[in-house]
């Protein structure tokens, strides 16, 4: 009996010093210093069309020399996500005006019918910022009336998100790719003593994506740099399935400061309202159910 006296102390000490190093990424805030990168990563595709989640580059995106999987937080890991590093190059608190992602690429015949049939089935792309999930921003005017312009300055904006972006649209039975993404990152200035660095933390990660003909962004052959053309003087980047096309991947940076808090941070995703309509999985636990109360009933 003196010996485990001894003995149990000592096992919850180490207990307790095995539980205090145990970390959860995604749990513990991160901060940031003003110009340090932010790391932007795929997750993978989805469709509430098909069901069938797909890799990041399983399509043909600008794909970094080595592609590395980051493992993220525990409920990522149950979802099955697939988290990789982009060539997305993101810094704290630096905006940029418009920036090619990698140069002009060429979509063989079968990478082409292969995103075609992509749009078709309506996938969304998900990337994660800080472990956040990027969001869609949708404005509604739910109020509008047709009663011209006059009334226009009173109507209230309906403001919701959806997950991820999408791939592309159809159009007059023509696919068409978002192929520039202008990413809009909120940080939260957190308050430091006086003659301090500030500390900056992520908040939310936006995007607004863009479907911009290649021509029509004027890239630098020296620099990797672009112009965004106005929505009225560009042509939408069209994918024919039937031939190959030449793409141009770019992106945009805008941050913006914000009062939300870090701990706040999620609440803005979790209230959105999915807009996809699983219809697979809704019809899966209907028939499990049935399944189950018929093997209930004949026993």
């Amino acid at each position: 009996q003196g010996s485990l006296h001894i003995w149990l102390p000592g096992f919850l000490g180490l207990l307790s010093q095995q539980f205090r190093t145990f970390y959860v990424p995604g749990v513990a805030p991160r901060d940031f210093h003003d110009g340090e990168p932010v790391d932007i990563k795929a997750v993978k595709l989805t469709s509430s069309r098909t069901q069938l989640p797909y890799e990041y580059y399983s399509l043909p995106f600008c794909k970094p020399d080595s592609v590395v999987y980051k493992g993220e937080n525990l409920g990522e890991v149950l979802r099955g996500d697939r988290i990789v590093n982009t060539l997305y190059s993101v810094e704290m608190n630096k905006d940029k005006k418009c920036e090619v992602v990698c140069g002009s690429k060429k979509l063989s015949l079968e990478e082409s019918k292969l995103v075609a049939e992509r749009i078709q089935e309506e996938y969304y792309v998900h990337l994660i910022a800080d472990n956040l999930p990027v969001a869609t921003r949708l404005e509604f005017y739910p109020n509008r009336e047709a009663g011209g312009e006059e009334q226009s300055k009173d109507v209230v904006k309906d403001v919701q998100f959806e997950h991820g972006y999408r791939l592309g649209f159809v159009d007059n039975n023509k696919f068409y790719l978002h192929n520039h993404l202008s990413f809009i990152l909120y940080f939260h200035r957190e308050k430091q003593e006086e003659g301090e660095v500030h500390n900056y933390r992520v908040v939310r990660f936006e995007v607004v994506p863009q479907s911009v003909k290649a021509e029509d962004l004027k890239a630098s052959a020296t620099e990797k740099t672009c112009v965004l053309p106005e929505a009225s003087d560009s042509h939408a980047m069209e994918i024919d399935p039937n031939v190959e096309n030449e793409v141009l991947f770019s992106y945009s940076v805008h941050w913006e400061e914000s009062e939300v808090k870090w701990a706040s941070r999620w609440d803005t995703y979790l209230t959105m309202s999915d807009v996809q309509i699983h219809w697979f999985s809704i019809v899966n636990s209907v028939v499990v159910v049935f399944f189950l109360s018929g093997e209930i009933l004949t026993i």
